[in-house]
């Protein structure tokens, strides 16, 4: 198991209103665990944890990790 400090996060700028960031579930089942909405010129700072697996973003979006920059539409 990872420490906490080991967790990646991703970072979501909004660009309309109501971009709709949810945390899905790691197990045998994914589910969504929660749910945030953000509007325009909004960022939310997310982290994977080992009950997150996936995050999903709704909307129009900028997503910000390791891994580059990611326009959503």
């Amino acid at each position: 198991m990872e420490t906490r400090g080991a967790f990646d996060y991703i970072v979501v700028k909004a660009l309309e209103n109501g971009v709709t960031i949810m945390g899905l579930t790691r197990g045998r089942d994914t589910k969504s665990h929660h749910s945030e909405k953000i509007d325009k010129g909004e960022v939310l700072v997310a982290q994977f944890t080992e009950f997150t697996s996936a995050i999903k973003v709704r909307g129009k979006a900028t997503v910000y990790s390791r891994h580059g920059v990611i326009d959503a539409e």
